[in-house]
């Protein structure tokens, strides 16, 4: 199913509704999509009730396959993605899709644009399709992001497919969140030279030449392949090295190389326990998260001076930031 519109209008559920919350799940793992569609709302707006969802969950959280798509604009993302779901669903599996789309700084809306490129699965109950706003949030992603992703897994999700923004190359907190990252590149829009930067080749499990029917597609390959072999003094014995995949995903063309090799970087994964090591390091991250946004509520709480006090003092002189910042630790404790 493809959300056309958000639930900005539904009622959230109370602070401790456990039958509420259980028969949402329940309804989820159905394959209901408008009670997924529901659990994702809430996620999103932050509701009461998310750390009952979360609980609920919990035991069901980890079983899908969660794969990150970034690149630059106008790489394919989209329709690299829509082709990817066709394929999983031939395989039997069901698949959501998280598209994050770039919001406005001054509305905080998006055109939500992702959802409308993959109308192909409309009418598949086996499909899953939500748009997310960044609402500002820097990496490609929404802050709401995986927490969506646990939602998605947690009821019965085989596949969750994360694309990103696509604004460019700060977009490497997908590498966080995703078991498999394919970064897409395209011939003749300078990707070759964007690979090299920080941050990209690192992040890359997976490098998608999209669009591979265009002029230079051999000259991007050359050139990914020697930024991967440039890297390669950082890798050992057993260690992953990314794989280079061509693909026209407009004419559903190289989608199955694609897909072959996300299962052998699955394989990898599982059979070096590094699918645990990422998830370790992905649960850590959403905890720190979660318990930062919590400390920073409760600083709004304080009976004492406040941040806003103590800002004034350090504008004034009387303090400097590093004593601000443990006074407000002290008054914390």
């Amino acid at each position: 199913m493809v959300e056309l519109m958000s639930e900005p209008s539904m009622p959230s559920l109370s602070p401790a509704p456990q039958r509420s919350v259980a028969e949402l799940v329940a309804r989820a793992r159905e394959g209901e999509a408008r009670a997924v569609a529901r659990l994702i709302t809430l996620v999103e707006s932050g509701a009461a009730a998310l750390p009952e969802i979360a609980a609920t969950l919990a035991p069901t959280a980890g079983g899908a396959i969660v794969v990150g798509l970034t690149g630059s604009p106008g790489v394919g993302k989209s329709t690299t993605t829509n082709e990817l779901v066709r394929a999983f669903r031939a395989a039997g599996k069901r698949v959501a899709v998280l598209a994050i789309d770039p919001s406005s700084p001054y509305t905080g809306g998006a055109i939500l644009g992702d959802r409308i490129r993959m109308q192909d699965h409309a009418t598949d109950p086996g499909v899953y399709i939500r748009s997310m706003s960044s609402r500002g949030h820097l990496g490609g992603l929404s802050a709401a992001t995986p927490a969506a992703v646990r939602v998605l897994a947690g009821v019965g999700f085989d596949v969750v497919l994360v694309e990103t923004v696509g604004v460019g190359q700060a977009e490497v907190e997908i590498a966080s969140l995703a078991d498999t990252t394919l970064v897409l590149l395209a011939p003749g829009m300078g990707d070759a030279i964007q690979a090299v930067k920080a941050g990209i080749l690192e992040i890359a499990d997976i490098f998608v030449i999209n669009k591979a029917d265009r002029d230079g597609v051999e000259a991007t390959h050359r050139d990914i392949q020697g930024m991967i072999a440039l890297g390669g003094s950082d890798r050992g014995p057993g260690d992953w090295r990314p794989r280079v995949v061509k693909a026209v995903a407009a004419r559903a063309e190289g989608i199955d190389g694609i897909v072959a090799a996300i299962e052998e970087h699955r394989a990898w994964l599982v059979d070096t326990d590094q699918l645990t090591v990422r998830r370790r390091r992905r649960a850590a991250a959403e905890i720190e998260a979660l318990a930062l946004g919590q400390l920073r509520a409760r600083f709004a709480e304080l009976p004492g001076e406040g941040l806003a006090a103590l800002a004034d003092k350090v504008v004034a002189g009387s303090l400097d930031p590093y004593a601000a910042a443990t006074q407000l630790l002290d008054e914390l404790v």
